[in-house]
C-alpha cells in the first residue's frame, strides 16, 4: 500500500438488501458511532460499541469487533477481521486480508500530542496476533506476521515472523506456515 489512494478506495455508496444482496448499510450492532464521510464498501459488518472517525474508508468484506476504536482518515481494506478492543490510531492504514487479534493497538504519535503524526502501516496478507502495539512511523510489510504480544519498534520486513519487546524476527513467513499447517494437522490428528 503506498500514500496514494489505491482504487478499492473509491466506494459507491452502497445499500442493505434482505437476503445478502449488495448492501447500502454495513450491518451494525448497538451502540455504534460513525463519524462524517465514512465510507464502507460491501458486505462490512461492525459489532457493538465501536466508534469510527471522519473521513475512514472501510473496504469490501471487512469484520470489525465489538469496542473497536477506530481514528479519523484510517483506510481498512478488504476483507480485514478486526478483533474486539482494537485502538487504530488517526492515519493509520491497513492493507486487504489483514488479521488484528483483539487487544492491540497501532499508534500514530511518537511525542503524544505533538502535532505530528506518523502513523504506522500494516501492508497487505498481515496477521497481527492479539495484545500487539505497533509504535508510530513503523510499516509491517506484505504477509508478516507479529506474534501475540509483541511491541513493534521498527519496520517489519515482508515475509518475516517477529516477536518480542522489541519484536525480532524469529522465522520466515515460509517456516511459520509449514508449522502452522503441522499444528492444525495434529490437532484435528490428520
Amino acid at each position: 500500500m503506498t500514500n496514494e489512494s489505491p482504487n478499492y478506495l473509491n466506494f459507491p455508496r452502497l445499500t442493505l438488501g434482505k437476503r445478502g444482496n449488495v448492501m447500502s448499510e454495513p450491518k451494525m450492532g448497538k451502540g455504534v458511532i460513525i463519524g462524517k464521510n465514512v465510507q464502507f464498501g460491501r458486505d462490512i459488518v461492525v459489532w457493538n460499541y465501536v466508534v469510527v472517525g471522519d473521513n475512514t474508508t472501510i473496504g469490501d468484506g471487512t469484520r470489525i469487533g465489538s469496542f473497536c476504536d477506530i481514528g479519523k482518515d484510517v483506510v481498512i481494506g478488504k476483507n480485514c477481521i478486526i478483533q474486539a478492543q482494537v485502538t487504530i490510531s488517526n492515519e493509520c492504514k491497513l492493507g486487504n486480508d489483514v488479521f488484528v487479534g483483539p487487544n492491540t493497538s497501532l499508534l500514530n504519535d511518537k511525542f503524544p500530542h505533538s502535532g505530528c503524526l506518523s502513523p504506522s502501516i500494516i501492508k497487505d496478507n498481515v496477521v497481527v496476533g492479539g495484545c500487539v502495539t505497533i509504535l508510530p512511523n513503523v510499516t509491517v510489510s506484505e504477509n508478516a506476521v507479529v506474534a501475540a504480544g509483541s511491541v513493534v519498534t521498527k519496520d517489519v520486513p515482508p515475509d518475516t515472523l517477529v516477536k518480542g519487546v522489541p519484536a525480532e524476527k524469529m522465522m520466515t513467513k515460509k517456516e511459520y506456515d509449514a508449522r502452522r499447517k503441522a499444528f492444525v494437522r495434529g490437532r484435528r490428528g490428520n
